[in-house]
């Protein structure tokens, strides 16, 4: 039987909680004012992220978010984004995963589109 992985959202500015998980950057974007070694970002997989046609689309238009959502998904079914998400899947299986995102609404980012799909 396999375990339903533990997949939480934060904010990259966020500080960690104790064993709250590994820290997934999955931004295209590295975030503004972070240096390359802060621990508050942790893995960084940019190919995981909406091209920046769809993000500058969608640009976090709450009543965009399912159109993001369905555009978003079919993207990541090829090229780079695939094998990214392949990637974040083996990520959970094995340990508890965070995505964290710059974004300021966590509930209409990509980092929520993303743990629907791990789910």
């Amino acid at each position: 039987m396999s375990r339903r992985p533990t997949i939480t959202l934060a904010r990259v500015y966020d500080d960690p909680a104790p064993e709250e998980g590994e820290r997934v950057l999955v931004d295209r974007l590295w975030p503004r004012g972070m240096r390359k070694n802060d621990p508050r970002v942790g893995r960084w997989l940019p190919a995981v992220a909406p091209s920046t046609e769809l993000r500058r689309w969608y640009s976090h238009k709450r009543e965009r978010f399912d159109e993001f959502a369905t555009r978003y998904a079919a993207e990541l079914e090829s090229g780079d984004g695939a094998e990214a998400l392949a990637e974040l899947r083996a990520l959970a299986r094995k340990k508890p995963v965070v995505l964290v995102t710059a974004s300021r609404d966590l509930d209409i980012s990509q980092a929520a589109v993303l743990r629907e799909l791990l789910s």
